[in-house]
This record gives structure tokens, C-alpha cells and sequence, in this order.
């Protein structure tokens, strides 16, 4: 077999090991720890990204000894991920994993936390450095933090580094965001924090930088003057499956704007910051989020539509009613679909709107970032007046399949001056030989590195919940009114396509190749 010369593997022969730690995962023994953080955890050490220094304390209230927890983890892993054997990896790390039983809200738990990192410490030479990662409800958040902090478990003393991972929903609106923050910067320090959101580790997500900041094809036409318009997707298949309890009290809005469609407009948007450090990077990503249009209460029926999918059929496949999933009022009207209409107030995007959309049960699964050009200004082409031009875009593809597509127009073979529309289509997976992975190796590289550039500072979190809280509000006050249906299954309701329509534009299809 010929030796893999392959970019991807290049790359990744030239990453430094993260530095020595221990791994504490609050509500180890759930489906977050079984499915995704385990399995990534494993592609690290696939690539030699672990440091041979290293541990893992899993902390939940289910009692079992550390054997216990390893065959509850082991009879969970696939046998690949990605189609990459697992079973080598898992053994190493199999060998460093322990596991605390006990309350989230009782001392004796943060204790034993205490001893088992001592352990660590000696055993596996882990340097005193620790990543406690909050995979629990939010519900939990405040206790486990203030428990943390009161048995001195953040504290760093010059015995080794001490950091935090929350995973979303940070708030449910602006005051209880705002809120949360106070209550976690009272306990630890800003840098101390990584707020973590899957879709930024997502390799497209952030080849969206690189892409834009490394090409001089691109980044002299990102603006205002050579681009029409930006469509962000992030469209499901599934419907609300068994989380219906949750999302009935969530809604789309809540659940997918403040958080992954906000932070995919603010790299699509940023201006190109002065380094790549952390809070540079960050900075300018912020200053997207103030400079988004605020919107009057009177004019969220303007900027904003929602619906709820009905009865369908996906991929042949019977689909029942949002309404009548379990654990939903059969008189709901929680939206599992939203599009809106953003404007961004600065010289670089000034008059270019931004449409975003989210929803559940619809025809394909898709997330994307659209960005289309301005046409051509003058028909030069008889056969092809400019209107029936293809429109020249660039769509960053994010999942499931990750790459960039870009249209334009070539001539047609044959004697007449006719165009018609091509496409380059670019996919990570043929270029660099490289499986999607999970989102979270990045992710939990990083955190151990000290990178905070693709979480979120607390600033970020409530300027996010600051955009949508006007229609959380007029939503709150007028429920039903302007809920629209749509058939799952499909591209999602009629008044999402009235958005664009009003402005001469159109949606790029979620079922199109």
C-alpha cells in the first residue's frame, strides 16, 4: 500500500500534543460523554493530539466503580467512527479513566474530585492542570460551579491550570443569559471559560477564515460592492423526536439563532482581524453581532417568519405532526421553523441583507452559508438576456457534506454566443482524504491548549440574545399570531419564501445537490 502523502496527514504529522491534563466530564454516564465526546476523545488519540499525560474522571450520580464506567462506555463505542478503527485508541485510553459517583449538589462529590485529581497527579503526571466540562442540563450549571469554586477546585495556584466548558443553552432570553454570565464570572475569571458550540469545530466553519483572509481571489470582493446578498441554513430531517418536553418550551428561535446561526453570519461578516490570537479574532466577531440592525416590535412580522411542521413524509418515511409528538400540547404554538431578514450597520455590508433560516422535518439535512454575487450589469449575450444568467455564488458547505461549491457561467458548445451555468464543487473529503469527525476534537484540543478562539466570551452570548429578545418578546405577548404551517418533508412554509420574494430574491433549494 502506498504511504498517505495526503495534506490532511501532513498537517496533522506537524500538531503538538495538547499539554498534560485531566479531563473532569460532569454527567459522564449521559448521551453527550457515550456519543460524541468519548468517540472524539478516541480521534485525538488517533492523531496524536493527546498528550501520554493525560486522564479522564467521569462524575454522575449513577453508582459504579471505575470498571463499571469503562464497560459502560465501551459497550456504547462503535467499532469505527468514520470508518476508522477505534478499538486501538480506546484501549489507551481506557487505561486513564476513572470515575467519581455521587450528587452534583453535594460536597463529599467535589472531594472525592479533589482526591482523584491528586491521583492523577501523581500517577499519570497530569501537572496539577484541569478541564471540568459541564455536559448537564443548565439547570445544573450554577451549582456545580459554585461547588467547584467553594471546594477551591478552579483555583489556580501555580500547581497547574483550571478551566471550564459549558455546553449551550447559555440563557433562555437576554436577562437570564446576562444572569448566568454574572453568576459564572463571580466564581472564575473570563479566560477561564470556553463556552462551547459543536458547529464551530466543524472544519468548513472554520475554513470560512481561511478562505476569505487567505485568498486574494475573495476578500477584495466580500462587500457591500460585489456581493447581492448572504443565505445562512441550518435545515434538519429529524422531527422533534423525544426532546419534546424540552423544545416545546424552546421553540426554534431560542434553540438555533442566538448560538450556531449567529456565530456562522459573524465569521461570514467579520473584518479581518489583526492576528489570529483569541481575543482579536473574537473582538471582531462582536462587533458584527453590535453592528446587526435592532429591530422595532412593530416590524418583527417584516423580518421575521414562523412555522410549524404538520403531518409529511421524509424519505418515505411517515412523519407525524409536531403536535402530536410526545410531551407536546396538542395546541403548541412553538415555532420548529424561523427565517429572518438581518441588516448589518457598517460600511462593509451597509444595504446587504443577510437571510438566516432553521427548522426541523424538513426535505433534506443541510447546513450551509450561501453568499451570492451581484449579476453582471449589462446582457452582452443575445441568447442569454442577464436576468436568466446563473447567479454567481459561493456556498461554504458545512454538513453533512463539507466543502465549498462555486456557480457561474461558461458558453454552451455550439455556434451560438449562449451561457449557461457550471459549478466548481470542492469536498474535503476527496481533496485532503480526510473523514468528517464529530466537531468536538477541535474543540476539546483547544480548551486543553488554552485557544479560545472558537468559543464564545460572555459579551458575545448576551449581544447574540440582544438581536432576538424584541421578538422572543412579541412572540411572548401575541402567541400563534403569524405561526404558519408547512408539511414536513418539505423546503418549510410559503411565508419564508415571501421574505426573499419581497426583496427579488429566492432561496437557494435545501434539496438541490
Amino acid at each position: 500500500m502506498a504511504e498517505d502523502r495526503s495534506p490532511a496527514k501532513e498537517a496533522r504529522s506537524r500538531a503538538v500534543p495538547a499539554p498534560p491534563c485531566a479531563l473532569v466530564i460532569f454527567g459522564a454516564t449521559g448521551d453527550l460523554t457515550k456519543r460524541l465526546l468519548i468517540p472524539s476523545l478516541c480521534h485525538l488519540r488517533q492523531s496524536g493530539l493527546l498528550s501520554d499525560r493525560f486522564a479522564l474522571i467521569g462524575v454522575a450520580r449513577a453508582p459504579m466503580d471505575d470498571a463499571g464506567f469503562r464497560k459502560s462506555l465501551e459497550d456504547q463505542l462503535p467499532e469505527t467512527a468514520e470508518g476508522k478503527p477505534l478499538r486501538d485508541a480506546w484501549r489507551w485510553l481506557a487505561d486513564r479513566i476513572r470515575y467519581v459517583a455521587g450528587p452534583l449538589d453535594d460536597p463529599r462529590t467535589y472531594d472525592a474530585i479533589r482526591r482523584s485529581l491528586l491521583d492523577c497527579a501523581k500517577s499519570r503526571h497530569t501537572e496539577g492542570n484541569a478541564l471540568f466540562y459541564l455536559a448537564i442540563p443548565p439547570g445544573g450549571f450554577e451549582t456545580t460551579i459554585d461547588h467547584l469554586s467553594d471546594s477551591g477546585l478552579t483555583r489556580e495556584d501555580g500547581r497547574g491550570w483550571r478551566r471550564l466548558i459549558i455546553e449551550k443553552p447559555f440563557g433562555t432570553d437576554l436577562a437570564s443569559a446576562q444572569a448566568l454570565n454574572r453568576h459564572i464570572l463571580s466564581r472564575l475569571a473570563e479566560q477561564q471559560v470556553y463556552r462551547i458550540d459543536h458547529y464551530l469545530g466543524k472544519e468548513t466553519v472554520q475554513n470560512i477564515m481561511v478562505l476569505r483572509f487567505a485568498n486574494g481571489l475573495f476578500e477584495p470582493l466580500w462587500n457591500r460592492d460585489h456581493i447581492d446578498h448572504v443565505q445562512i441554513t441550518v435545515a434538519e430531517t429529524l422531527g422533534v423526536e423525544r426532546r419534546g418536553r424540552f423544545y416545546d418550551a424552546t421553540g426554534a428561535l431560542r434553540d438555533m439563532v442566538p448560538n450556531h446561526l449567529l456565530q456562522l453570519l459573524t465569521l461570514t461578516a467579520m473584518a479581518p482581524p489583526i492576528c489570529f490570537e483569541a481575543d482579536a479574532v473574537r473582538s471582531e466577531t462582536f462587533k458584527v453581532l453590535q453592528a446587526v440592525h435592532r429591530i422595532a416590535p412593530a416590524d418583527v412580522h417584516r423580518y421575521f417568519a414562523r412555522a410549524q411542521y404538520r403531518a409529511g413524509s421524509i424519505a418515505g418515511r411517515p412523519v407525524d405532526a409536531y403536535r402530536e409528538a410526545p410531551n407536546v400540547s396538542p395546541q403548541s404554538t412553538t415555532e420548529t421553523y424561523v427565517a429572518l431578514k438581518l441588516m448589518i450597520d457598517n460600511w462593509r455590508w451597509a444595504g446587504v441583507p443577510f437571510y438566516l433560516r432553521t427548522g426541523k422535518a424538513l426535505a433534506r439535512r443541510r447546513t450551509e452559508v450561501v453568499i451570492q454575487f451581484k449579476q453582471a450589469p449589462l446582457a452582452l449575450f443575445r441568447e442569454t438576456p442577464v436576468e436568466r444568467l446563473t447567479p454567481n455564488d459561493l456556498v461554504l458547505k458545512i454538513q453533512p457534506e463539507e466543502g465549498a461549491l462555486l456557480r457561474f457561467n461558461a458558453k454552451l458548445p455550439g455556434p451560438s454566443l449562449m451561457a449557461s451555468g457550471v459549478e466548481m464543487n470542492f469536498d474535503y473529503g476527496d481533496y485532503f482524504k480526510a473523514s468528517p469527525n464529530t466537531g468536538y476534537e477541535t474543540l476539546l484540543y483547544d480548551a486543553m491548549a488554552g485557544d479560545a478562539t472558537l468559543f464564545q466570551r460572555a459579551d458575545m452570548i448576551e449581544a447574540g440574545w440582544r438581536i432576538v429578545q424584541p421578538v422572543l418578546d412579541v412572540w411572548s405577548e401575541q402567541p400563534g399570531v403569524d405561526l404558519a404551517f408547512y408539511e414536513a418533508g418539505s423546503e418549510g412554509p410559503p411565508e419564508a419564501d415571501e421574505l426573499l420574494a419581497r426583496d427579488g430574491r429566492r432561496w437557494r433549494p435545501i434539496s438541490d445537490g
